[in-house]
């Protein structure tokens, strides 16, 4: 299982991670929409808490979680608990859990929170954990990677899952999966055409490509508030591995019609995680997409007015919802920054954000 270089399973893949990084213990098929998700289907996943907020996060090694940088600060040392081995949070008789607290908070030294780019960040844990059938490590995609218009993903977390239910103060009660398609960055960048040229004018050097889409285009099916921070993940072809292509970071609205879910791309922090991390060395892969990305030949004619965006923040503790299965899993998303310019004064004043 030591290996420097590791080959795996499928021709696509490439990797430098020292256990096999990405396979899960559930073997059921998954259904297309939101359900509970069981224990053992999603190792990696990560739920957090801090003082006043809760968030979702991925396990890439035995003691380094990558989640988003918005959930967190660094006056959350000593405040924040990370339960792993979880798909009920408040259970108090899983005998798979293992709780850790941080000694190491390290965000992306250039996150914009008027942007939400480099909405990414690494938490340490404060002991490293060991491997068990419900505690994995997740691959992340390497630089290489490509996600081409309609790849099917998975979105992971314990956010809301209906939008009428934000605010409600509901407690998480099980870790929810959806699956949702990618949506090419061309397409995502039209239908997002006015909150990105606002972004612009905060930052001219914004770079779209460190953001990555996904949802459907009729809405009904995204990640939502107190889904903050987990993974948007695709499997590799012919494999039952499982890759982080995606940290869920904002959008407008949950599962709102031509307004996907916006994700970190991970790929295009390879050279930062290496570097930042430390022991254990995260396996990163390369996934292919097969053929060709319709999204490179897609013509912008969208006239349809947007809805008025809104935001929301990670999930309170005081103010948490539960995720119930059906078909609006709106899991998503701590809608930061890329707003209209309105939007930015109003917050400017209010300071709604981290």
């Amino acid at each position: 299982m030591y290996e420097r270089f590791l080959h795996l399973d499928s021709p696509f893949v490439f990797s430098r991670f020292f256990p096999v990084c990405g396979k899960a213990a559930g073997s059921k098929s998954r259904i297309i929409g939101g359900q509970d998700a069981q224990l053992g289907d999603w190792p990696w996943q990560v739920y957090f808490t801090t003082s006043y907020s809760s968030c979702g996060g991925s396990l890439i090694s035995n003691e380094w979680v990558l989640t988003a940088a918005h959930c967190i600060s660094r006056d959350d040392l000593n405040y924040t608990k990370v339960q792993l081995g979880v798909v009920q949070p408040d259970s108090v008789s899983n005998s798979t859990k293992v709780t850790r607290r941080l000694s190491e908070i390290i965000c992306h030294p250039e996150y914009d929170s008027l942007t939400s780019e480099n909405d990414i960040c690494l938490l340490k844990l404060s002991a490293p954990v060991d491997f068990t059938p419900y505690i994995q490590p997740i691959c992340l995609a390497s630089e290489n990677s490509t996600f081409h218009d309609g790849l099917a993903s998975w979105v992971t977390g314990f956010g809301v899952t209906e939008t009428r239910r934000i605010g409600l103060g509901l407690n998480p009660s099980s870790l929810q999966e959806v699956q949702v398609p990618i949506v090419g960055n061309n397409r995502c960048m039209c239908y997002y055409s006015e909150t990105f040229m606002n972004a612009l004018l905060f930052n001219p050097n914004l770079n779209t490509n460190n953001y990555l889409c996904a949802g459907f285009k009729e809405g009904g099916k995204d990640s939502c508030q107190g889904d903050s921070g987990g993974p948007l993940m695709v499997q590799l072809q012919n494999s039952s591995q499982w890759v982080q292509a995606g940290i869920v970071s904002f959008g407008e609205g949950c599962a709102v019609p031509m307004k996907p879910g916006v994700y970190t791309r991970v790929s295009q922090y390879q050279s930062w995680i290496n570097d930042t991390v430390t022991g254990m060395e995260p396996g990163f892969v390369t996934f292919t997409s097969p053929g060709i990305d319709s999204d490179l030949s897609f013509t912008c004619t969208t006239t349809t007015s947007a809805p008025a965006p809104h935001t929301t923040t990670p999930s309170m503790t005081t103010d948490d919802s539960i995720f119930g299965s059906g078909e609006t899993l709106s899991h998503f998303t701590h809608f930061v920054g890329i707003a209209v310019l309105a939007l930015f004064l109003q917050f400017l004043v209010g300071g709604a954000w981290k």
